[in-house]
């Protein structure tokens, strides 16, 4: 008979949260290293980076996952999962770094992303919603300069470069507004706001004549797309964060050279807004393993991982340091390899890749998996000729994992109607594929205890030979390393191009910007650009619709398909099931 689990929201609120005095302690962390949040949360001060400079690096694990199902299958559960064990009974010093939640998913289809069952990051309501603030300074500081563009455009439109100067602007920027790439943002999933026009009651000079600017066209993105929120993940430093705030380039002139927040002289101001957001949060799991949370960018549209400055700090206050990338390892693994990696300077000792049986037999072929529609019976029994028929995709990502020269370490997340006969056909595969190990964890239903076997394996794979190395160089073209992604990770015979994403190459190119990496968005429900080809796909062609620059961030992202950066809201999404009873306490997340 299977387990009965509360649900995430009962287990979490259930709990025995301690004081993050506690958490701190355990990393040799004072108070005066925090600012505290309340009782169960506190920002952490950079300056610790220095007061540990001279410790020791800890081992540094990603883990990933196989192409998901839209349930998904449990990477941030095998993370706290594999920090709970770790911690609870390997008896490591251990630190999970994962990102924060956007809202947007949250009240959707997904809900929060704190983990699950046994294995979360609590108090649960606490990092599913606002947390310690940083994604709302995100979308203020990014909505600033949404107004600064405007407000320069108009006044340009109407002022001679002499008044300009008199009230103290040293130039014109000439911004050519069919150029401008900076949309507002906002933390909620919103379809119809996905193109907007802005300036309605400026349509007319003061001579009467029509503006040359407004009404225009723009739109909104959700608030972890912004390139505000790739850089807070990427920088290792105040000063790196307020250097990368002033490249960030949202238009070109009317000569075709870019215009960046520096030259809009808005990068300080919006360094102001961010620099409180730069700390990472710390936070516990149920077991009482110290997390840090920090950063949200979706891994789909940005880069997907949680911050830099978390990780180093974890890496000098931890022996073992499990982060999390998000989505499938063509995706989130491949973006912290090849972006990540490059800007931090940090070396991973292990991949942890996440699969379930569920998972491969969607790619076997077995019947359409729906969000909140009862599972069909090929998955909740046995069939192994389903199951062989999807540990392709497996495949593809250990040998993508592999590629990187990191040993992998494959989970099998167990759900209650796997069984035993499954479980030896995944081992067998993933070792067969080059994997170190393929260990069941029943993490979500038994805590640390139910991953003390995956644990062990991965830290055995922490001491295995290593040779880690870029996917590929930077100084490629940007069309060469589109390709080489596309063709190498994806599995695809070739890379078409539209003309809007011609064009914009060509600018990116001339502007200097083609030595950044790549950080394709893209599906995650398909190792293709099409969520609806499962398994290995074969004979397709990646379509690049439209590439963008962010240069501040320092990364070049074509998006692929029909890849959107502001996700819609589902017919009954979550938010229909949150409520709060009369003493105060949250019901209906999850």
């Amino acid at each position: 008979m299977a387990k009965i689990v509360p649900s995430d929201l009962e287990i979490a609120q259930a709990a025995d949260v301690r004081p993050i005095m506690e958490m701190a302690e355990k990393l040799g962390l004072t108070e005066d290293d925090l600012d505290l949040s309340g009782k169960y949360k506190a920002k952490i001060h950079l300056d610790v980076l220095k007061r540990f400079a001279d410790r020791p690096q800890g081992k540094y694990i990603d883990v990933t996952a196989i192409t998901p199902t839209p349930l998904g299958e449990g990477k941030t559960t095998t993370t706290l999962g594999l920090v709970q064990a770790m911690g609870s009974e390997l008896g490591k010093n251990v630190v999970a770094c994962i990102r924060q939640p956007s809202m947007g998913p949250t009240f959707n289809i997904k809900g929060g992303a704190a983990g699950g069952g046994y294995s979360q990051v609590i108090p649960m309501e606490d990092f599913n919603l606002h947390l310690t603030g940083d994604i709302h300074a995100i979308s203020i500081a990014h909505n600033l300069v949404a107004a600064a563009i405007d407000t320069r455009l108009y006044h340009e439109s109407r002022q001679t470069e002499e008044a300009l100067q008199r009230r103290g602007l040293d130039r014109r920027l000439d911004i050519d507004p069919a150029t401008v790439t900076w949309n507002r943002v906002v933390d909620v999933c919103d379809r119809t706001m996905r193109e907007i026009q802005v300036g309605f009651n400026d349509d007319k000079l003061a001579d009467g004549s029509p503006s040359p600017v407004f009404p225009r066209k723009t739109g909104f993105d959700i608030t972890v797309a912004s390139e505000l929120m790739a850089i807070l993940a990427l920088s290792t430093s105040l000063k790196d964060l307020r250097e990368r705030v002033g490249k960030v380039v949202f238009a070109l002139d009317t000569k075709g050279e870019p215009v960046s927040l520096e030259d809009l002289k808005v990068a300080g101001a919006v360094t102001v807004l961010l620099k409180d957001a730069l700390m990472p949060t710390l936070m516990q799991t149920l077991e009482g393993q110290p997390a840090l949370v920090h950063a949200g960018p979706f891994a789909n549209i940005a880069h997907g991982n949680s911050s830099i400055i978390a990780d180093q700090i974890a890496l000098k206050v931890a022996d073992y340091v499990v982060t999390e990338s998000g989505f499938g390892a063509d995706i989130g693994m491949e973006k912290f390899f090849d972006i990540k990696c490059r800007y931090s300077g940090l070396i991973p000792n292990a991949v942890v890749l996440v699969a379930t049986v569920r998972a491969l037999k969607m790619h076997g072929g077995g019947p359409k998996v729906t969000p909140g529609a009862p599972l069909e019976r090929a998955y909740t029994e046995e069939n192994l000729e389903l199951l062989e028929a999807g540990l392709g995709n497996l495949g593809v990502h250990i040998k993508n994992a592999l590629r990187f020269g990191v040993p992998v370490v494959v989970c099998v997340n167990g759900f209650a109607d796997d069984t035993d006969a499954e479980m030896e056909v995944v081992r067998k595969y993933s070792e067969e594929q080059g994997a170190f190990a393929a260990v069941k964890s029943t993490h979500w239903a038994d805590g640390g205890k139910g991953a003390a076997d995956l644990a062990k394996a991965v830290v055995e794979a922490c001491e295995q030979p290593s040779n880690f190395e870029f996917l590929y160089p930077l100084d490629w073209t940007i069309k060469q390393k589109i390709e080489h992604i596309a063709k190498e990770i994806y599995g695809a015979d070739g890379v078409s191009y539209e003309p809007l994403a011609e064009e914009q190459i060509a600018a990116y190119e001339k502007a200097g910007f083609g030595k950044l990496p790549m950080c394709m968005a893209k599906t995650h429900l398909s190792l293709s650009h099409d969520p609806a080809l499962k398994g290995v796909p074969k004979g397709f062609t990646v379509p690049v619709r439209e590439v963008r620059a962010s240069v501040g961030a320092g990364f070049i992202y074509p998006l692929l398909g029909k890849m959107s950066t502001m996700p819609g809201l589902a017919t009954y999404p979550a938010y229909m099931n949150v409520d709060i009873d009369e003493d105060g306490s949250i019901v209906g997340l999850f």
